[in-house]
């Protein structure tokens, strides 16, 4: 394992609780992979491209077969230096809050922008094949409530289901999640206490 691919999708920078636990996914995966590079991907700081009429006209051409060109081609650019970007970690570490039960705005922008058929996926004859097999991901996500498997909340959940969904679609896998949570409905002693256990299975990953 050459590179792993940080995907920050959490505006809180040091005060995040996402970010203490994703911290100890990566010290992890230094100690089980020595040299392994990190590229750090802000996505509160970078400036996505918009996912324009340029750009899905861009996107049906190339599924038709042809090539790009003029204003097509320029606008696909920037699509396509983040799909590169994407496909050049071995591994993917995602630290993600939940929003209003899903994920940040941001990260679902850049789902939007690398996403896209013949790069991360494939339709063939027998379906749709993911062309990102054996790549890790751990996603470290924080929550304010509990969505846990006894919770009642559980089918509110739609942060795990849809990145699951999503980035298994592209082959991406196995994929490990680390939910720290709750981080805000049961006070400051749980939230401590959870953060600590979320740390802890964050050091005991198997990678």
């Amino acid at each position: 394992m050459k590179k792993i691919l940080h995907i920050i999708a959490t505006p809180r920078g040091q005060a995040s609780r996402t970010l203490r636990v994703s911290q100890a996914v990566l010290k992890r995966f230094a100690e089980r992979h020595p040299g392994v590079e990190t590229d750090t991907l802000n996505l509160f700081a970078e400036t996505l491209p918009p996912v324009t009429v340029a750009v899905t006209q861009g996107k049906y051409t190339l599924m038709s077969g042809a090539s790009l060109t003029g204003t097509l081609q320029d606008a696909w650019r920037p699509i396509e230096t983040q799909i590169e970007r994407f496909k050049a970690a071995d591994a993917y570490v995602i630290s993600t809050p939940m929003w209003n039960f899903s994920c940040p705005y941001v990260l679902k922008h850049y789902i939007d922008v690398i996403v896209q058929p013949g790069y991360l996926f494939q339709y063939t004859p027998t379906g749709v094949e993911g062309l990102l097999k054996g790549k890790r991901m751990v996603v470290v996500t924080s929550r304010g409530g509990d969505y846990g498997p006894t919770s009642p909340a559980r089918a509110m959940d739609h942060l795990e289901p849809y990145l699951r969904a999503v980035f298994g679609f592209c082959g991406v896998g196995p994929i490990d999640f680390i939910n720290a949570q709750p981080m805000d409905a049961a006070g400051p002693q749980v939230r401590d206490q959870k953060l600590t256990e979320a740390i802890g299975r964050a050091r005991g990953l198997i990678l």
